[in-house]
């Protein structure tokens, strides 16, 4: 009789133990990473030309910042001073692509601007009383022939005084993470507006973004009310693949040459950025530029890095199902050598309390090389089900 309860009462505590164990919680699928945490771009940077005087720095497009000469200093931006003011204004005022934007009305304060900024031998465009502009030509003159007395208007129509406009140029500075960089008038006639190479060629990145501004600093030309037509002081646009950017010149410590150059690599469009600071003249500089871009081109590749339904990772559930994690887009990428991009797989644990579809969302790669950084979405290849009973029962306490 003994025996009997003793059997029986084994029998309960094995039945209660599977019981227990089938219906205690299982762990949820995790996802793994099947590509490397880092790589390094092959290959060896190049020795590029720099300016024996001066300092200069260079990047590309979705990079960033790549190489400087490695001697930079805090000094005068002079007119590429008008780079930031372009920013500022565009910001506040936006054009679309094709619009001319408000009319902004000429008054005699910016008549007696044009006037002292011309007796003190500045870059000027001609003004005159009850003059309608548009702010499309106005950039046009700030921008092309490097007219100080228009950026001074276009920071009054702005910010209702050239201090308040000069306050929002610096706060755009700080924003930006232009550390170096202080300006004190909208126009780079002030000493007082000093930058250098890496803070410049960062300040031209973010004002190529903007379609009206890159626009008008292509432009070898143009045709403004009053003042007639003007000329690009840039005299090496379309050379070596440059679209602009903007001098900046007149002051004893040098001159400057913000640039971007639209280039081929690979038959893939690419945007290379530098700066040129404290040369000896603007020839100078502009040499100094071409020699730069035409030294980086050989060294820059566009690569494929990720195929759409590659499997970049997977599922796997602790009662053996699988699923891997597919890219959903192909992605190209810009390189420059010995440069390190990352990656991280950023899925969610997956509960698969009851089946999962193929073609399920399943989180995001991360991808960072330089500034450029990318989420590519990933699904799962195949479906995922829940563990069946026989191992729900027959699990092991470290299986929870």
């Amino acid at each position: 009789m003994r025996g009997r309860l003793a059997a029986g009462l084994v029998v309960l505590v094995v039945a209660g133990l599977l019981a227990w164990n089938y219906l205690r919680p299982y762990p949820a699928a995790a996802a793994s990473l099947r590509l490397p945490l880092q790589l390094t771009v092959p290959g060896t940077p190049p020795d590029l030309p720099w300016p024996s005087a001066g300092a200069a720095a260079v990047g590309v497009s979705g990079l960033g910042a790549l190489a400087t000469s490695g001697n930079e200093q805090r000094l005068p931006a002079a007119s590429v001073t008008k780079v930031m003011t372009a920013l500022v204004l565009l910001g506040d005022k936006p054009l679309a692509a094709g619009d001319s934007g408000p009319m902004i009305s000429i008054t005699q304060v910016d008549v007696t601007a044009y006037e002292n900024d011309r007796a003190q031998q500045q870059s000027v465009v001609k003004v005159q009383v009850g003059e309608k502009i548009s702010e499309y030509s106005a950039l046009e003159g700030m921008l092309i022939p490097s007219g100080n007395n228009m950026a001074e208007t276009l920071a009054r129509w702005d910010a209702g005084s050239v201090a308040a406009f000069v306050d929002q140029m610096n706060a755009r500075a700080k924003a930006l993470g232009l550390s170096q960089t202080v300006f004190a008038d909208p126009a780079g006639a002030n000493p007082g507006s000093v930058s250098t190479p890496s803070d410049l060629m960062k300040l031209g990145m973010a004002a190529m973004k903007l379609p009206a501004f890159a626009q008008i600093v292509s432009l070898p030309s143009a045709v403004i009310p009053v003042a007639g037509a003007v000329y690009n002081v840039d005299a090496v646009l379309g050379k070596d693949g440059i679209i602009g950017i903007k001098t900046g010149s007149g002051f004893k410590l040098g001159a400057n040459f913000l640039f971007a150059a639209a280039v081929s690599v690979s038959s893939h469009p690419v945007t290379i950025y530098g700066c040129v600071m404290g040369q000896p003249t603007l020839a100078a500089a502009f040499e100094v530029a071409r020699a730069l871009v035409r030294a980086m081109v050989p060294s820059l590749t566009v690569k494929q890095i990720l195929a759409r339904n590659q499997a970049v990772g997977s599922y796997n559930t602790a009662w053996g199902d699988h699923t891997d994690l597919l890219s959903t887009v192909d992605v190209m990428v810009v390189e420059w050598p010995d440069m390190v991009m990352r990656e991280r797989l950023d899925a969610p644990a997956l509960a698969v309390d009851r089946p999962v579809n193929p073609g399920v969302d399943a989180g995001k790669l991360h991808i960072v090389l330089g500034d450029y950084s990318l989420d590519v979405p990933l699904v799962t290849a195949s479906g995922l089900f829940p563990p069946s009973k026989a191992w729900r029962v027959t699990r092991l306490p470290g299986q929870s």
